[in-house]
């Protein structure tokens, strides 16, 4: 098999350089190369006809769908460039052509593709104008009283040899006109057949693509073929290729001009003429182009025909976005210096139109702004925040129209703030508007006239009930836009600063926790915007390593967050996210501009309100503003307000006396009820405090557990002692065991917590300093952080020791007034001692007043080898420790109660025997050695 190979392979291989040299399409194939390639394996001819770009169908091959034919049927004809694959023993011609990211040129991606089979396309329809010549095929059917079909085929001479008919010229006759000839041929000379004709195979014919074509060559195609035809099976054209005069000459004559943009533009192609053979197609290179971007349909590099003004140049690129703005439109372009400058061109006027393109121009059409000509823009607690139209005459009442629905179930239906822009500068003005008052009576005083650009607010009457979850996603979004975060620190820092100058309490409140994922991002989202976290505590920092990243992070979060907020009323997707936002975030961007737009001569419009308020903190000064809207807008006075005296601190700056502040009284009783001399109008940064009521305290409770009469939760009063509250619960059962009562506080538990942070700091900045100052063998830092850890990990319970004997008695050394939080637990009569620690069986034992101490330890097996029995000691049941001597073990302040604990501790400095002994071999070898050397001496 390997000597036949040989044999037919060589003549084979000696035969394609000559095809390759020419052209792959245009090669003039001989039987004998047929008869060859026909003898090839299938995987031979694969390799071959992909390697040469040749059709098996060209030489001969098997038919489609058999073994010798490589293509798929439904394979494309033409590949994208840069997609072919590279065969086994292929190289490829060329590397993919790397196009920088920005405008390309336009129509290129028409032809950009390379093909992937040469072969004529012969299943296509014949239209009725195409000219007949030799090489076509022309199929015939005989019916009538005889039947039979016939493939005539177009010889050199231009007739067919018709059977029985003889020759019949049909060259140069189009298919219709031949086929009515060969019918009318039929009829007549065949009495009683009629016949039907229709193509066959056409011919092939040979053209050639010059210039700058992708891949210039001979090219042989089907006889149907026009120029896009052929520029599709040269795989398209270059970027320098024409595209606007696409040359078809014909026996050196230039017989048509092909315009693609006729075809992409407007769907002619009148200019895409039928190829004959031996006709060229010439490419030649582009003269002039002009650049468009911006907001346009198409931005794109066009070329220039000659002669376009920059409407024609607007059309290309299909003309202009609705978000544009053609009037403030520029042209770079090179002037007569060689250097680039700026025309400016309204494409909207005349003049702008039929200003004449050249080459090299690059037009920039721009965006016009995003804000809303005369729109009503709706954010916060309302059900469709978004923008309206704006009408002349349009009211408060004609946007939000029902409290029902048109607000939320949360809205702070007392108070709404009208942001209004003043100037073209974007100074603002800040309109407080009674909303309940302007819903339910329209066109009253209440229901102001709303003005084009006014921005509305509506607050939550509860911040801590909003769901921020989407909220929080929309934050982690913005936060991977680097564009973004690039200009957080600046612009926050600014802010920050602007804010920060004010010199006015901010306060945060306190957010519900939201079931958000757990990531540093989304626990961020939901914080307030300007955290005030006590990292230091009495001197004491809490957590130092942990929480230095988490602040950091947290930080980055919030100038995230104030960047985002400050474009509030531009954002659409933050505005329909408004009803998620907190009062305070909801009047940042209105406090920032605020502070911006304060002047040297021009106080700043922000006032403050602390104290018993429901929202504290930092608010605008609306028009003519009092002390009864301020408190509105505070979202109102709480419960415990003290309504007869409150304190307003005013700000006075003089040029002769400088920065002096004023306090004066408010009777927030008289200003409540209606009393306007008492509702005292407000100026720029006036700082109104609300007083708590004297001995104000939400109603504190005590609990009661265990063998008391009723048990349960009990409301107390300042200068109620823990006897009082004992004897309203109907004093101890029968039952109780008062000397084993446990009590907690809330206030004791918090000192506790504190000290073991103050233990833990201070372990580990002696365990640092013994580490770097000292050499031994001490825990590794993994061990040490790990102790640490536990440590932290403790719970204070916040337990003290008390007699409940003599509370009960009303003891005055031991009846404590009680407070909030306490708990008092009086467990039942206890039987028991237990032993516990180092000894040979740790248990419980029934008490016995007859037993000691060290009868008990008996009765446990005694101290294990390990204990330390001169640190014995013994916990008591009222939670004391009692520490046992010798002399009185057997009476007195040492006698043993039921629930006591005797506990036995490990002795910390114990050696086994094995240690011992060799420790004590050593100090004698090390004496013996020293003895021998003092002998020698």
């Amino acid at each position: 098999m390997k000597r036949h190979f040989k044999r037919w392979i060589w003549p084979l291989m000696a035969a394609l350089p000559l095809m390759a040299s020419v052209s792959a399409q245009a090669v003039s194939i001989s039987p004998q190369m047929i008869e060859q390639f026909k003898r090839l394996p299938a995987a031979e001819q694969q390799r071959l006809a992909r390697q040469y770009g040749i059709d098996p169908a060209m030489l001969g091959g098997a038919a489609s769908g058999s073994a010798g034919n490589f293509q798929e049927p439904n394979q494309p004809l033409v590949n994208p460039r840069g997609n072919q694959q590279v065969q086994e023993g292929q190289f490829p011609e060329e590397e993919p052509v790397k196009v920088e990211e920005g405008l390309k040129p336009y129509g290129y991606d028409l032809f950009a593709g390379e093909p992937t089979t040469y072969a004529p396309v012969s299943d296509v329809p014949v239209p009725a104008d195409y000219v007949l010549g030799p090489g076509d095929q022309l199929q015939v059917q005989l019916f009538g009283k005889e039947s039979s079909s016939h493939t005539l085929i177009v010889n050199r001479n231009g007739a067919v040899a018709f059977p029985d008919l003889g020759p019949i010229q049909v060259a140069g006759l189009s298919f219709a006109e031949a086929k009515a000839l060969l019918m009318t041929q039929v009829s007549e000379q065949i009495i009683g057949v009629q016949a039907s004709v229709t193509m066959g195979e056409l011919r092939s014919i040979r053209v050639i693509i010059a210039g700058d074509a992708y891949r210039p060559g001979s090219y042989t195609v089907s006889a149907l073929s026009t120029v896009t035809h052929a520029l599709t099976m040269a795989g398209g054209l270059k970027e320098i290729g024409s595209l606007r005069d696409i040359q078809v000459k014909r026996n050196g004559k230039l017989v048509g001009r092909f315009d693609v943009y006729d075809l992409l533009m407007r769907g002619d192609a009148s200019g895409d003429v039928r190829l004959q053979s031996g006709d060229v197609v010439f490419v030649p290179s582009v003269k002039a182009t002009v650049a468009v971007d911006g907001d346009v349909r198409r931005p794109a590099i066009y070329e220039l025909a000659g002669g376009e003004d920059m409407a024609d140049v607007l059309a290309m690129a299909g003309g202009a976005l609705p978000g544009a703005y053609p009037a403030a439109s520029v042209v770079e372009r090179y002037n007569q210096s060689h250097q680039r400058s700026i025309v400016n061109v309204d494409l909207t006027s005349e003049a702008g139109l039929n200003m004449h393109a050249k080459d090299g121009d690059r037009l920039m059409v721009r965006a016009t702004t995003n804000e809303l000509d005369g729109a009503i823009t709706l954010v916060g607690q309302v059900a469709r925040p978004g923008h309206y139209q704006w009408q002349d005459g349009m009211r408060f009442s004609n946007v939000i129209r029902s409290l029902s629905a048109d607000l939320t179930w949360n809205s702070d239906a007392s108070y709404a703030l009208v942001i209004r822009e003043m100037n073209l500068r974007g100074d603002i003005s800040v309109l407080g508007v009674d909303l309940a008052a302007a819903v339910r009576q329209p066109r009253s005083e209440a229901d102001i006239l709303l003005m084009p650009r006014d921005k509305v607010i509506v607050f939550a009457e509860r911040d801590a009930a909003l769901d921020r979850r989407d909220l929080g996603a929309l934050f982690i979004e913005l936060a991977s836009d680097e564009t973004l975060q690039a200009m957080t620190q600046m612009e926050a820092d600014e802010l920050d600063a602007g804010l920060g100058s004010l010199e006015l309490a901010r306060r945060d409140e306190p957010q519900q926790p939201k079931p958000t994922p757990t990531t540093t991002q989304q626990q961020t989202a939901n914080q307030p915007i300007q955290p005030n976290p006590n990292n230091v505590v009495a001197g004491v920092v809490i957590q130092e390593d942990q929480r230095s990243d988490q602040q950091a992070q947290l930080q980055l979060a919030n100038k995230l967050k104030s960047t985002v907020l400050l474009a509030l009323f531009q954002h659409d997707e933050l505005i329909a996210l408004s009803p998620q936002l907190t009062r305070k975030e909801l009047l940042f961007p209105v406090l920032a501009k605020l502070a911006n737009q304060a002047r040297y001569n021009q106080i700043v419009q922000v006032v403050a309100i602390e104290g018993e308020v429901s929202h504290p903190g930092l608010y605008p000064l609306v028009e003519q503003g009092t002390v009864s809207q301020l408190v509105s807008l505070a979202g109102g006075l709480k419960e415990s307000a003290y309504l007869t005296h409150a304190e307003l601190s005013r700000s006075q700056v003089s040029d002769a006396r400088g920065f002096r502040i004023e306090h004066m009284d408010v009777n927030l009783a008289d200003v409540v009820y209606g009393d306007t001399a008492a509702d005292i109008r407000l100026q720029g940064r006036d700082r109104l405090n609300v007083f708590a009521k004297p001995d104000w305290q939400d109603t504190p409770t005590v609990e009661l557990r265990g063998e008391v009469r009723f048990p349960g939760i009990y409301a107390i009063q300042r200068g109620e002692t823990l006897a009082d509250v004992i004897e309203r619960a109907g004093g101890f059962t029968e039952y109780a065991y008062p000397y084993g009562g446990v009590f907690t506080r809330e206030s004791i538990r918090k000192q506790e917590q504190l000290e073991i942070a103050r233990v833990v700091t201070g372990l580990r900045k002696e365990l640092a300093n013994r580490t770097l100052s000292e050499q031994g063998n001490y825990a590794t830092v993994a061990d040490t952080n790990a102790m640490l850890a536990q440590l932290e990990q403790i719970q204070a319970t916040g337990r003290m020791v008390l007699n409940f004997e003599k509370v009960v008695e009303r003891d005055p050394k031991n009846n404590l007034l009680a407070e909030r939080g306490d708990l008092v637990y009086i467990p039942p009569m206890r039987q028991t001692i237990a032993v516990m620690g180092e000894v040979q069986h740790a248990t419980s034992h029934r008490f016995d007043e007859r037993l000691t101490v060290k009868d008990y330890l008996k009765l446990s097996g005694g101290a294990s080898q390990r204990a330390d029995e001169d640190r014995l000691y013994v916990i008591r049941a009222d939670g004391s420790v009692m520490i046992p001597k010798s002399s009185f073990w057997f009476g007195g302040e040492q006698t043993l109660r039921p629930g006591d604990t005797i506990i036995m501790p490990l002795d910390t400095n114990y050696k086994d025997n094995l240690t011992l002994w060799s420790q004590i071999t050593g100090i004698i070898y090390n004496t013996a050695v020293a003895i021998s050397a003092l002998n020698i001496i």
